[in-house]
């Protein structure tokens, strides 16, 4: 059983200086690994780096069992699904017509879209325009996209940061579907509590390396 994911004394260094380093992570399908860590530990770029969008200077990375060497990207990051800071919708788009671009990119029925925003809670706003939408109705969309597309690794960059309840337990929902499918899930957050509800292994990372915790 290849691992999703797996990195092997891995550096990384950006603009010159080193926020990665030596580090080594194994994800295994049916796991959440949650990392936590203050701000400026080098989180949001060892999620970039799995995610294939910062190369590594140092080490290696593999995915799905194949070392990510610059070749076939695309058909990998089709299997990624990823939830950074800000929420990544069109704001001119309605909710909907975000999610049926999504489905046309990827190859999904259009038919689900409606099932989706029910069940993240957004079937009442499907025709509202994203840049009308607080935080937390993007971010619902977020989830509701990635319920769509169905990814082998979910990468969640504070995913949770200024959700109410009931949308924390739809990142919760969402990391369980990918865990159900055999897939892995990659969970970076500064709240420890919220990691240890989502993870089956936790980690701290600072000063650019992992440090697993009990």
């Amino acid at each position: 059983m290849d691992p999703i994911v797996e990195l092997q004394a891995a550096g990384v260094s950006l603009g010159g200086h080193p926020v990665l380093r030596d580090l080594d992570l194994t994800l295994l399908p049916g796991q959440t690994v949650g990392v936590a860590g203050p701000n400026g530990s080098g989180k949001t770029t060892l999620v970039r780096t799995v995610a294939t969008l910062v190369p590594i200077d140092e080490g290696e990375l593999f995915l799905f069992g194949r070392r990510v060497d610059g070749r076939d990207l695309a058909a990998i990051r089709s299997s990624i699904g990823l939830i950074g800071h800000q929420p990544a919708l069109i704001p001119e788009l309605t909710l909907f017509e975000n999610l049926v671009h999504v489905c046309r990119l990827t190859g999904v029925d259009e038919g689900r879209v409606g099932r989706a925003l029910d069940v993240v809670g957004l079937a009442g706003a499907a025709d509202r325009r994203a840049q009308a939408c607080s935080f937390g109705m993007k971010r619902r969309v977020e989830i509701a996209h990635l319920l769509l597309t169905r990814p082998m690794l979910l990468l969640l960059d504070e995913a949770s940061s200024g959700l109410d309840e009931d949308a924390r337990g739809l990142v919760g929902t969402l990391v369980q579907s990918v865990r159900d499918r055999g897939g892995g899930c990659l969970v970076v957050s500064h709240d420890v509590a919220h990691l240890r509800e989502l993870s089956t292994e936790l980690a701290r990372l600072e000063n650019g390396t992992l440090e697993k915790l009990t």
